[in-house]
């Protein structure tokens, strides 16, 4: 590491979210001080104008554009090899900043040494605390969510421990998993611990990534030093079936890569067979109900379309 190093390279990926990339970018600009930084843009292949917003209203940003789709991890992986800096931020298009978020991530993770990666507080955009949080639950708990027992029993202590409703939000303090909304990752870290694990493309990566880490020692930490408003999943919901199918997909990858529910051949069946049928309760839920969201567990932002096609 040397000295002429950046403080922060802040990695946006971005997939035909126009209105709301640029709010994002306006407000990175307008916010941060008493940092250095650059922002990588990765554009991959829009078709709603994104790149050329990006292009004309933002050059000091490093854009690149891809000519096909790469996914949400691979952008991430690219901007990280590009990043000149000590930490990166992979930092959702659907975001914003209030204040000057970064700046007070990059001091925490500079008075704490022995932190491999930190996310802020996320609100919503009515700017309730938003569930970024997840723990490390048994397999039974992640059956029970999966018949939506958060929803039939809300005060569920499995459920509490899973969304970590009773978590604390006004302190910091040491997770199991937080959301890569906006997650700052140590440069030592990525490059020893690893990137971002490319079988994925999007759903399920932020569990898989921060489960590895904990595995081999690594500390993550949320820290209510800095607020992000995260309006919640737009690219993935404008194409939400396709998308349920793709976040179980990921759940069988997972199962199968980290042994999370066992390393037998029997039990990697069953949870087979217990994800598709999930998969098929989720199709059937969304067919039938009238919340068209991928992800709407407790905590999550509203469905409020409107917030997708906010303009600057």
């Amino acid at each position: 590491m040397t000295a002429s190093m950046l403080d922060l390279t802040i990695i946006i990926p971005n997939y035909n979210t126009r209105g709301l990339l640029q709010n994002c970018l306006a407000s990175i600009y307008e916010h941060t001080r008493g940092i250095t930084f650059e922002v990588i843009c990765i554009d991959d292949n829009s078709s709603d104008g994104s790149a050329d917003m990006v292009a004309e209203k933002f050059p000091d940003a490093i854009l690149i554009r891809n000519t096909v789709n790469q996914n949400y991890v691979r952008n991430n992986n690219r901007g990280m090899t590009m990043s000149r800096a000590r930490y990166a931020c992979w930092l959702n298009s659907d975001t914003e900043l209030i204040n000057n978020a970064f700046e007070a991530l990059v001091r925490y993770m500079d008075a704490s040494p022995d932190v491999a990666a930190c996310g802020p507080k996320l609100l919503n955009p009515d700017m309730t605390v938003q569930h970024c949080l997840r723990r490390f639950v048994k397999p039974g708990t992640l059956v029970l969510q999966a018949f939506n027992w958060h929803k039939l029993f809300p005060k569920s202590k499995f459920m509490a421990n899973l969304y970590a409703t009773d978590f604390d939000y006004a302190r910091e303090q040491q997770v199991d998993s937080i959301g890569t909304t906006a997650y700052v990752v140590r440069r030592s870290t990525w490059e020893q611990a690893g990137m971002l694990d490319d079988r994925f493309q999007l759903f399920v990566v932020d569990w898989a990534y921060n489960f590895m880490l904990k595995k081999k020692g690594y500390k993550v930490h949320y820290t209510p030093c800095a607020e992000v408003v995260h309006y919640g999943s737009q690219s993935v919901n404008q194409t939400a079936r396709k998308s349920i199918r793709k976040l179980h997909d990921a759940l069988i990858i997972f199962s199968d890569a980290y042994d999370y529910f066992g390393s037998g051949r029997t039990i990697k069946r069953v949870v087979r067979v217990a994800v598709t049928a999930r998969y098929y309760l989720k199709l059937a839920e969304y067919y039938l109900g009238s919340d068209k969201r991928v992800i709407k567990g407790p905590g999550a932002p509203s469905n409020a379309r409107a917030s997708a096609t906010r303009e600057a």
